[in-house]
C-alpha cells in the first residue's frame, strides 16, 4: 500500500544540486511525487511509495548530494489528493 509524505528539508540544500539528486534517487527507488526549492532557502518535496521505500528516501534526504548539509527535515501534513505518475522537479 502506497503512503505519501510531505517534507521540508533545511540546511545548505540550494545550489548544491539537491533537487536533481533527489529526482535521481526517487527514480531509482520508484517513488512518485515532486521536489522544489522554496523562497526561504529550503527544499520541499512530496514522496509517494511503499512505507519501507519512503523510509529509505527520507534516510537519503538527510545525506543528500555531496555538497549538501542538511540540518533538519520536517514532516508536513499532506492535503493533496493528486495522483502522481512520475517524480518531477518543479521550478518557479
Amino acid at each position: 500500500m502506497k503512503t505519501r509524505v510531505h517534507v521540508l528539508i533545511s540546511g545548505k540544500v540550494q545550489g548544491v544540486w539537491y533537487r536533481g539528486s533527489t529526482k535521481q534517487k526517487a527514480d531509482e527507488l520508484g517513488i512518485f511525487g515532486w521536489v522544489k526549492n522554496t523562497d526561504d532557502g529550503n527544499v520541499e518535496a512530496v514522496f509517494e511509495a511503499e512505507k519501507a521505500v519512503l523510509d529509505e528516501m527520507i534516510a537519503w534526504c538527510w545525506i543528500g548530494p555531496q555538497r549538501a548539509k542538511v540540518t533538519d527535515i520536517k514532516m508536513l501534513p499532506s492535503h493533496s489528493d493528486e495522483n502522481y505518475s512520475s517524480f518531477v522537479v518543479l521550478y518557479k
